[in-house]
């Protein structure tokens, strides 16, 4: 059965959780990796993590097919307060690690070709590092589905929209949902189903695309 490798999968509330089970149901064998509690514990920080975590994942579970970015650093700050650290950190984790991981999933995806999701987010004022990495993570995975699209690699980029994974209040959660269209939050579920068409088959025509599965949240702009 294929292998699908999913980052920042450690919490039970994640996207990246709700994503495994949904593979499963799938036939994807499904590996996971987090800074804890994972298949994989890693520190993606590190410039030397991503690619021994893709050869780790390679050598005990087989070639990977699909590679599903859900990890991500997120300390909120603005222009005023953002340090050099702080920011250099996010780049690191949300970034650079991802160009990484890619770089060394491509050189290992089987003859057949394989897919690359990865998680963004429209975050920026007031959580400009973070808003300021996943900008950068985006340019890089549509980059990606030229470059390795030879390869047989479809690459595309997911924006969730908000998703209650355990950060929105009760009143913050009260006023989203009137501005909703459908009247509710999205869940890891909703996000779930996506990716599982965008790394089968029949989703990998789909490709080098910055796509919004908010339930038209973002359409009110």
């Amino acid at each position: 059965m294929p292998l699908a490798l999913v980052t920042g999968a450690a919490r039970a509330d994640s996207i990246a959780a709700g994503i495994v089970p949904r593979l499963l149901d799938d036939g994807w064998d499904v590996a996971t990796s987090d800074l804890l509690d994972a298949d994989f514990p890693c520190d993606l920080s590190q410039p030397e993590a991503p690619g021994a975590l893709i050869d780790a994942v390679r050598q005990e579970r087989g070639p990977i097919t699909a590679l599903v970015l859900s990890h991500a650093h997120d300390i909120e700050s603005g222009i005023l307060d953002t340090t050099a650290e702080s920011f250099d950190r996010h780049v690191a984790v949300n970034a650079r690690a991802s160009l990484l991981m890619i770089a060394a999933f491509a050189r290992q995806v089987p003859a057949d070709g394989g897919a690359i999701v990865a998680l963004t987010s429209d975050h920026t004022t007031g959580n400009l590092p973070y808003g300021a990495s996943k900008g950068a993570l985006d340019r890089l995975v549509i980059s990606a589905a030229r470059e390795l699209g030879p390869r047989g690699i479809s690459a595309n980029v997911l924006n969730p929209g908000p998703i209650d994974t355990g950060w929105i209040t009760p009143e913050f959660g009260r006023e989203l949902e009137s501005l909703h269209p459908l009247g509710r939050l999205g869940t890891p579920h909703d996000i779930a189903e996506v990716v599982a068409f965008l790394v089968s088959p029949a989703g990998r025509w789909v490709s080098g695309q910055l796509l919004k599965a908010d339930g038209a949240f973002s359409a009110r702009y």
